[in-house]
């Protein structure tokens, strides 16, 4: 029986999931693209959701994005999981208030928050990293470490309900990971 569902008096019922993709201008394209579309392989609706609703985003190589919804259209508590992905896009969306209660609020109830290269960017602004194990861009370990995080340079990283990935070199193995914690 594939995760995601139960059998309840003899029949087969799926829970519907739904995922966070979190957009802002120049976002690594790689690491927004395929884990949303490994996660939708699984049947699992991902919002992508900016600063404005229905709005044109771009990636750091040009790829475009329209949003789903605008952070303050979003209610976390509808939502199973959330993504975050690198690129330039992570010290802007560490910004907004928004996306800070959103990161935190899954943090808080321990549904799975993805994030690869910078996007440990806004879980630090968030204050949710320390003591927690965690993998990035190189580039921002000292960043991460001071956050009080504990650093470890491989592939995908995951500490409970926190799956963490380096590079796009890396994303086949961050997706299966988000997707396995989405389904414990």
């Amino acid at each position: 029986m594939k995760a995601g569902h139960y059998i309840h008096n003899q029949e087969v019922t799926k829970v519907e999931k739904k995922v966070i993709a979190l957009v802002d201008e120049e976002f690594e394209d790689l690491e927004l693209w395929y884990p949303v579309l490994r996660v939708r392989e699984e049947g699992i609706t991902v919002h992508l959701v900016g600063p404005e609703e229905n709005t044109v985003y771009h990636g750091k190589y040009g790829v475009p994005v329209t949003t789903d919804y605008a952070f303050s259209q979003i209610d976390p508590s509808q939502y199973d999981g959330i993504l975050v992905p690198g690129g330039w896009a992570p010290d802007k969306l560490r910004r907004y208030k928004e996306v800070l209660e959103m990161v935190t609020h899954m943090n808080d109830r321990k549904k799975p928050i993805g994030q690869i290269c910078h996007a440990g960017w806004v879980l630090i602004s968030a204050k949710i990293l320390q003591g927690v194990k965690v993998t990035s861009t190189p580039g921002i370990r000292d960043d991460m470490e001071n956050a009080g995080a504990i650093w470890i340079d491989e592939a995908v990283v995951v500490d409970g309900h926190i799956v963490s990935s380096r590079r796009p070199p890396d994303l086949p193995q961050y997706g299966q990971a988000f997707v396995d914690a989405l389904n414990k």
